[in-house]
């Protein structure tokens, strides 16, 4: 039989888990550090003096959209005739190290970019 707690049985509320280490961060903050300036959640934790778990559970109170943290692809910002000239003139893999990736990743963007 479970033990019934003493503000359970005085129809008090009852408080789970727990506690939250400091208090959330304002909205008005959240706005100003996460949204306007762009900053990560690591940062506006610091600046805030709070963990990033509590400026996460903050964002989804309320209501503010994460960003994702997946990033663009580099290639994104060539033509795939810039993509083939290239390979064409420097080689696919002195190509390749010019830009800082691996040859694999031009061919599986070119392959997807031709539907391939």
């Amino acid at each position: 039989m479970p033990r019934i707690k003493y503000q359970e049985a005085a129809g008090l509320p009852v408080r789970r888990g727990r506690p939250p280490a400091g208090p959330a961060p304002s909205k008005a903050d959240l706005v100003k550090l996460y949204v306007k300036e762009g900053r990560s959640v690591r940062d506006v934790a610091a600046v805030l003096g709070c963990s990033k778990d509590a400026v996460h559970r903050a964002l989804k109170m309320y209501g503010i959209a994460a960003r994702s943290r997946a990033r663009k692809s580099a290639l994104l910002e060539y033509s795939i005739r810039e993509l083939q000239a290239g390979i064409r003139d420097k080689g696919l893999r002195g190509f390749a190290r010019e830009m800082g990736i691996s040859p694999g990743t031009i061919l599986h963007y070119l392959a997807m970019r031709n539907g391939k």
